[in-house]
């Protein structure tokens, strides 16, 4: 039975598989590699997941979520109309419906996928991330870090030896990677990065300058006026990597509104932004005591790496050029895709080796004499340890008489425990005595699944106590994942064939918001017809009818009213003309 590797990201989503000697991406129902990863819940209780829930973030912005992602780990609840749902329950949606285009495309069951998850996920996230597809029918034994299936995806046809560095900069999170590759093995040595940095900051920066520049509030918009800016605005950034510069038109409480942008301008923007990158990239450089100078190429992944200023910004503080000879947007799927392979031990990939390392340390809590209700992080296994890893150290009991060793376990950089995330806590007894005079081994096991497994020993008598810390939102009871699953079932699911009826209908829709006059009611007209025969007509019928209405669609989005051209509106022109210098000193 195949496994797949899954790119679970922010704004898109895609999986791969390992098949026939090379890694496929596997096409949806619209025969797309990409689907966006939004959830939108349908007026009739539907769920409409991908490129029809997206279009929908105009239309239906209440109704509507985009960029959970960036909450996974968190007890974040996000409404679609009066029903709240979890950032894994609406991730456990997009990954089922990769599952059914992967069992489509195979033309068999698939129960096994590898995930990426971004490097700096802490245990929240990363249990989050398993949590969603044990939720959507998947069995989950192996999480990919995202640069690191990036590196697997860049060296597999690579013959030299090499150091680079992966700087994967997508919609939500940003991760740098120091990586050493050698014949057949490929090394991960550090890894840094942001958990809430990405392409969506981005958007909202350009938003919030059009809203300033206009005279407006971005907080006080209405959240369907907030949703447009936010569609346009990353519509707009979009356009600049192929048009400098690009104008944006929104009409706002019946008056039309506009500001010219550059991608001279959006470094001014963005500028918080493209400097909160630098601390990643110093800080994965000095983990592995590396310089600039032993780089030997430095490979851009993710949407956001195909923004010019990001391109440049990098190239400026690296002091040489990026590379962009992968496609950006599907490189971590490719890498999760031979992750899958390897897993499945497919022949073509017997001799391939990725290590990853440890991206946070793992440690206790140990007695701050200062100030004993703030204990202190005591570190055991470092971050950017090779895996898997087993250290160990002794700790001394803290009072006289002591009799149990209390051992609480956290993740994190901070000094002090309260800036750490708890994972859990183990005791064991030890044998009263005077402070300091007994004493346990504690030794932290931790493999690349990300299983930790502690064991405590007690000097003086040789007894042990052992377990295996989990999170509890990783390992769902049989009981509470029927629960979970039946409460999604209590929403339908578009079956797959429905997907491309729905995605035309949110199309048809979208451009019906954007249009007006006798436009608007031919395409009120063509989605009346749609209707009516998506309930009563023959399949042939209804084939034909959905060709005629994607044939007008297009025409309208060719003739001027796509995002591109009517809502945004992006055109070339002269630099350094004298409407661009006026436009500028405003």
């Amino acid at each position: 039975m195949p496994i797949i590797g899954i790119d679970l990201g922010t704004t898109n989503s895609l999986a791969a598989v390992w098949k026939d000697g090379r890694c496929q991406l596997i096409p949806n129902a619209l025969g797309e590699v990409l689907t966006p990863s939004a959830v939108s819940l349908d007026e009739d209780g539907a769920l409409l997941v991908g490129r029809a829930a997206r279009d929908r973030l105009i239309t239906h912005p209440e109704r509507t979520a985009a960029s959970f992602k960036r909450f996974m780990g968190t007890d974040t609840k996000l409404l679609l109309g009066d029903c709240p749902f979890t950032p894994v329950e609406l991730s456990a949606l997009v990954l089922r419906r990769l599952k059914e285009d992967a069992e489509a495309f195979l033309g068999e069951p698939v129960e096994e996928a590898v995930i990426s998850v971004p490097a700096y996920f802490d245990d929240n996230g990363r249990s989050a991330t398993k949590a969603a597809g044990e939720l959507a029918g998947f069995r989950v034994e192996r999480i990919i870090n995202e640069p690191s299936a990036a590196a697997l995806a860049y060296h597999k046809d690579q013959q030299e030896d090499q150091s680079f560095l992966i700087v994967d900069f997508g919609g939500g999170t940003l991760d740098v990677s120091v990586v050493d590759a050698f014949l057949n093995v490929i090394e991960i040595v550090a890894v840094a990065g942001d958990n809430h940095l990405g392409g969506d900051d981005f958007n909202l920066a350009i938003a919030h300058y059009f809203c300033e520049q206009n005279g407006l509030a971005m907080g006080d918009l209405p959240r369907e006026t907030q949703s447009v800016l936010l569609r346009q605005a990353e519509q707009c950034k979009i356009a600049l990597t192929s048009a400098d510069p690009v104008m944006m038109l929104a009409e706002i409480g019946g008056q039309q509104r506009s500001v010219l942008l550059s991608n001279q301008k959006l470094i001014t923007i963005c500028s918080k932004l493209l400097r909160r990158m630098e601390k990643p990239l110093a800080r994965a450089l000095r983990d592995c005591s590396g310089t600039v100078g032993t780089i030997d190429d430095v490979i851009l992944v993710g949407g956001s790496c195909h923004m010019p200023l990001v391109r440049q910004y990098l190239a400026h503080v690296l002091g040489m050029e990026p590379l962009c000879s992968l496609d950006a947007d599907t490189t971590v799927a490719v890498g999760a895709g031979i992750a899958a392979g390897i897993k499945e031990r497919q022949e073509d990939l017997r001799d391939t080796l990725l290590t990853d390392i440890c991206p946070f340390t793992l440690g206790v809590s140990v007695l701050n004499r200062e100030d004993p209700s703030n204990p202190l992080f005591s570190p055991i296994i470092e971050r950017n340890t090779t895996l898997p890893a087993s250290r160990m150290r002794t700790y001394y009991t803290a009072a006289d008489g002591q009799d149990t060793m209390q051992v609480e376990i956290y993740q994190g950089e901070g000094m002090y425990c309260a800036d750490n995330l708890k994972l859990g806590e183990v005791s064991l007894h030890v044998p009263p005595a005077a402070r300091g005079k007994e004493s346990a081994e504690v030794r932290f096991t931790y493999d690349i699944n990300g299983i930790l497994q502690v064991e405590l020993t007690c000097k003086s008598t040789g007894q042990k106590n052992e377990t295996v810390i989990v999170n509890p939102r990783l390992n769902l009871t049989p009981e509470a994942l029927e629960r979970r699953l039946k409460e999604l079932e209590t929403y339908k699911l578009l079956p797959r064939e429905a997907t491309a009826n729905r995605e035309l209908l949110a199309r048809a829709a979208h451009l019906y918001a954007q249009s007006t006059g006798e436009l608007r009611e031919r395409l009120q007209q063509y989605i009346d017809r749609f209707h009516a025969l998506l309930h009563f007509s023959s399949g042939s019928q209804l084939h034909r009818f959905r060709q005629e209405l994607n044939r007008f669609l297009n025409e309208i989005e060719d003739s001027g009213w796509s995002d591109d051209d009517e809502v945004l509106r992006a055109f070339r022109e002269d630099p350094f003309s004298d409407d661009e210098e006026e436009e500028e000193s405003l």
